[in-house]
């Protein structure tokens, strides 16, 4: 197991996309029930302020570097090899082992039109790809739900009925941050399958939203592009989290050195 290093106040594992892959591989062998958070700036300062949402990150079997930030703090923690594991991309490093291995997925989230086209492009591009099925919830606010609780709500429950019917091995969640985490940890323990939060990926994948180029993603300028194309919803997330996050991880980095030090 490779170790799993923290960051402000999450920790966030060194791992790869074969290492991510092999680990939902055994977890299906194993047909253990658990969720990966694929971990951004975003994400992490969620978490900064909100306890409930960070014990959700706590319980996650697996939190990959998704934003080049984290990236880049685990190569300053000692890391220095680490690359980025973004969401997106392990759908589809997951896509292509699962088409090999004939483990069905499911689709839950974003838009009836975003599925069709999701699910299109997924069998064009892995032929052999098995997809249980799919469905794009109406909007609730998860934050709401009773995470005390072991129960699910009827139509929460419905949802995971139809998929544990499926039998997908693996469900990809895309509600977004911090949604679908609230999601994942909610239904742990009635699904009998990995979950994986992977944000914006329908929307990418499907082709209804362009994703940064590569170069920008590379140089950790992925934000300034998003930003770009939806100022009014996503000002509050980079003009704020971003410096925070920078200031934060600054002041982690001191105490680090000065207990080196001393």
């Amino acid at each position: 197991m490779r170790s799993c290093l923290p960051i402000i106040s999450t920790c966030v594992h060194t791992t790869s996309y074969a290492d991510a892959c092999d680990r939902i591989q055994s977890w299906i062998a194993a047909r253990q029930s658990c969720y990966i958070v694929a971990a951004n700036v975003h994400v992490v300062m969620t978490a900064y302020w909100d306890r409930a949402y960070q014990s959700i990150l706590d319980r996650a079997a697996l939190v990959t570097p998704d934003g080049m930030p984290l990236v880049w703090g685990l190569r300053l923690l000692g890391q220095s090899q680490q690359q980025r594991v973004y969401g997106p991309d392990l759908m589809l490093a997951w896509c292509d082992r699962a088409a090999d291995l004939g483990l069905p997925i499911y689709l839950y989230g974003g838009s009836d039109r975003a599925l069709a086209l999701l699910e299109t492009k997924l069998k064009q591009q892995f032929p052999k790809i098995a997809i249980a099925g799919s469905y794009a919830p109406p909007y609730i606010d998860l934050r709401d739900l009773d995470m005390t609780s072991p129960d699910l709500p009827t139509w929460l429950e419905s949802d995971i009925n139809c998929i544990r019917d499926s039998g997908a091995a693996v469900v990809f969640v895309g509600l977004g941050c911090p949604k679908q985490e609230y999601w994942m940890a909610k239904v742990q323990s009635h699904l009998n399958s990995v979950a994986i939060g992977v944000g914006a990926a329908f929307d990418f994948h499907s082709g209804q939203v362009s994703q940064a180029p590569r170069w920008m993603m590379k140089i950790g300028l992925e934000w300034l592009y998003r930003f770009s194309q939806e100022p009014g919803r996503l000002w509050r997330r980079y003009l704020i989290n971003n410096p925070v996050f920078i200031i934060l991880f600054i002041f982690q980095l001191l105490k680090r050195i000065i207990t080196k030090n001393q």
